[in-house]
Formats: structure tokens, C-alpha cells, sequence
């Protein structure tokens, strides 16, 4: 598998009071080199994160040549679930997702069906992709690549930190546009 190119999604910060459209920031790199900047909206708890990210990637020049997808985490605007297995199919590409840590998925599953509009469609989205998986210090999911090759795209694209310079950019650039500065941790 080749790994010279990818692209990182991460979602901008928004208050815990906040409804609509959240932004979502996806960085292209080569290497770790970025080159390119990548904008749109999600709907927060919505269930159209992955057919936006299909569109923004594959609408974009950068698609010929991005050859993973990397996800900050499985959910985008609080439960905005990606089909990871979706975007799989449609983008052509492999999706690996990562996580500082290990998500309480009693927790997740109890918010999903109590308090979340298609609930259960989102916790087999989640259950779909299987337990999350230790490799370098992060935990991760993954579509259409092996665990080797997991690694193999984390040590290609890490310079700082644990976590891949596509998502932790997306994650920076996500901040200042929505914040007017950047902070925290990915």
C-alpha cells in the first residue's frame, strides 16, 4: 500500500448549547508536508458526515493523489457518526481512525439510544468497525487496511507527538478559524 498521501479530518469547536452546521477542516499532506486545506459543515448530531467528506475529498484536485483517510475519532459534531465503510466505498480509500484514548462505549451506546436522533443506526455504525486497537500510542479503527499498514501510516505521517500531522493539523486550523486561535490537544 502506498502511503505518500493523505487526508486528515478533525471539526471545530462548538458550545455544548450549539445547533446547525458545525465546521469540518480536512488537510491534505504529503509526506508531512501539507498541501492543501479542505472546508466544510456537518450537521451537529446529524448523520451526513461521511457523504460530506466523500464530497469535499472527492470534489477537491487533491483526490487523484490522497491515498488514506484519517479520522479524528468515529463521530463529527458531537454524534455525527461517519460510515467509515461507506466512505470506504466511495472514495476508494482506506479510513483509519484515531483516538488519544480508548472511548467508554457504555457511555457512548447509553447517549447514542437515549438521547440522539437515529441512535441505534449510529451504534452499529460504531459496532460495525470493532474495538478500537492499540498501535504507537493511540487507539485506532480501521477500513480497508491491516493493522500493519495502520502502523506503517502512523510512523509515515507523526512528526510531533503521538498523533499524525493530518489530523493534527485539521485540528489546529479547525480551532483558529473557529475561535479565532488554536489550543488544546488533539
Amino acid at each position: 500500500m502506498k502511503l505518500g498521501h493523505a487526508i486528515g479530518f478533525d471539526d471545530a469547536p462548538f458550545s455544548r448549547t450549539h445547533r446547525g452546521n458545525v465546521r469540518v477542516i480536512g488537510t491534505v499532506y504529503a509526506g508531512t508536508t501539507l498541501h492543501g486545506v479542505l472546508s466544510g459543515v456537518v450537521r451537529r448530531d446529524g448523520a451526513n458526515s461521511a457523504r460530506v467528506l466523500s464530497e469535499l475529498l472527492m470534489g477537491s484536485t487533491f483526490h487523484k493523489h490522497v491515498q488514506l483517510v484519517f479520522l479524528q475519532g468515529v463521530a463529527l459534531a458531537g454524534f455525527n457518526v461517519v460510515d467509515a465503510f461507506w466512505l470506504h466505498r466511495q472514495t476508494g480509500l482506506p479510513v483509519l481512525i484515531v483516538a488519544r484514548r480508548q472511548p467508554d462505549y457504555g457511555a457512548v451506546r447509553r447517549a447514542l439510544l437515549e438521547r440522539v436522533p437515529g441512535g441505534a443506526r449510529k451504534w452499529r455504525l460504531i459496532q460495525r468497525l470493532g474495538a478500537m486497537q492499540p498501535v504507537r500510542g493511540v487507539w485506532v479503527q480501521r477500513v480497508g487496511l491491516s493493522l500493519d499498514e495502520a502502523d506503517m501510516a502512523l510512523q509515515r505521517f507523526t512528526v510531533t507527538g503521538l498523533i499524525p500531522e493530518p489530523l493534527r493539523a485539521a485540528h489546529l486550523i479547525a480551532g483558529g478559524v473557529s475561535t479565532g486561535h488554536s489550543h488544546g490537544r488533539t
